[in-house]
């Protein structure tokens, strides 16, 4: 199979598919893999590089395009700047894709994958099991975002994270609130924790408590719904009711607390809102939040996606894209993630993906001209019902 690599066109995107020491892993399962020029350039890894790896590199993104069987890519398909159509539209029909997809809030794409014969796999649809962690990139990346979310508290807080004791006073630690205990939450604990903070988390997911606490952290009591996640993991959407009550019990915690982050997020819904304006207020000023959540609506109501603003005295930073600004590393777990899939959907021995397996029927999302997946078929099924 000749697997592509084509360059990252949105903005802000540093991160490549593929780094050059995967390559070889590829050429011994007898696959060619064709690199778009400077494909790597943003993540450190030069086109020399691929092609020591044994890499070919092609000049243009509709050259590699039209001679490839299979895409490697990051950021879902977009309009491409420098030809002006849709990357949908020049991959090469009937071929194959693995990379984000973003499909519910892309459906665009996924249709014109459909009618251009694309057998796509999502992997913001790999199933939470056992088996696919290897091929996991939300948690990879999550990953990373849990711990450059600290790093970006302490380049806006006023003051250091640790205790420090001197001839000239005492320094206490910086207090940090993480909310949401997900793989970016225990992360962001964890870094939090290592750079001396005095740490404390909460999350509605009562299962969580003792991650919370292996890692040093306090975990912020309430009463904790028992089917507060479904069964592939993520977090279930709350009632209004509900999260009226997590507001109350973080709120109570703010005006001890220098850093906020916030990392809730429910799988294909808007972020709940957990921060209000009002709650703002009563943080010291000085104060930061940290917006994981920003790209989808964000969990603090002052929140504006890529911008860092101030409010009343505390800065609020609506970061997105976060893994693109660790792209070396990013790069790195995510192409594992990709090539793990890659090689357990067409494994060495020339068989093809069975659809029937449940780690393939969750991410895959469009097969012989039909979208495959339950989930989209409804979303199709409601828009064209509006």
């Amino acid at each position: 199979m000749r697997i592509g690599i084509p360059q990252e066109v949105q903005a802000g995107e540093t991160r490549v598919a593929l780094i050059p020491s995967l390559i070889p892993l590829l050429i011994k399962d007898q696959h060619e893999v064709l690199v778009e020029a400077g494909a790597g350039v943003g993540a450190c890894f030069s086109d020399t590089q691929y092609l020591q790896a044994g890499a070919s590199l092609i000049e243009s993104a509709p050259a590699l395009y039209e001679q490839v069987d299979m895409i490697f890519k990051v950021q879902p398909p977009q309009m491409h700047p420098a030809t002006h159509l849709p990357e949908a539209e020049m991959a090469r029909e009937g071929s194959a894709y693995i990379g984000f997809l973003s499909p519910l809030t892309r459906l665009d794409v996924i249709e014109t994958f459909a009618r251009r014969k694309i057998t796509a796999f999502a992997m913001d649809f790999i199933p939470r099991l056992t088996r696919a962690q290897s091929m996991d990139a939300l948690s990879s990346m999550s990953t990373v975002a849990g711990y450059k979310a600290v790093l970006l508290a302490t380049e806006h807080l006023g003051k250091m994270f640790p205790l420090l004791m001197t001839a000239a006073g005492t320094i206490t630690p910086a207090t940090v609130l993480v909310l949401g205990a997900g793989v970016a939450g225990l992360q962001a604990i964890a870094t939090a924790k290592r750079l001396g903070a005095r740490v404390e988390a909460f999350d509605a997911r009562p299962v969580v408590r003792e991650q919370i606490q292996s890692l040093g952290a306090t975990f912020i009591e309430m009463e904790l719904p028992q089917d507060a996640e479904t069964a592939g993991g993520y977090a279930k959407e709350q009632s209004a009711e509900f999260l009226k009550r997590e507001q109350e019990v973080i709120c109570a915690r703010f005006p001890k607390v220098d850093v906020v982050i916030s990392t809730a997020q429910v799988f294909g819904k808007r972020a709940p809102l957990l921060i209000t304006t009002e709650m703002v207020k009563s943080l010291r000023p000085g104060s930061v939040i940290v917006d994981l959540a920003a790209e989808q609506g964000g969990n603090c109501e002052l929140t504006q996606a890529g911008q860092t603003i101030e409010h009343e005295g505390v800065t609020i930073v609506g970061a997105t894209n976060v893994p693109a600004m660790l792209p070396i590393d990013a790069s790195q777990l995510y192409a594992h993630n990709v090539v793990n899939l890659f090689r357990y959907l067409y494994p060495a021995t020339g068989a093809q993906p069975d659809s029937t397996d449940e780690l393939v029927k969750g991410a895959c999302v469009t097969r012989n001209g039909e979208i495959v997946h339950e989930l989209l078929q409804s979303s199709v099924r409601e828009e064209v019902s509006r």
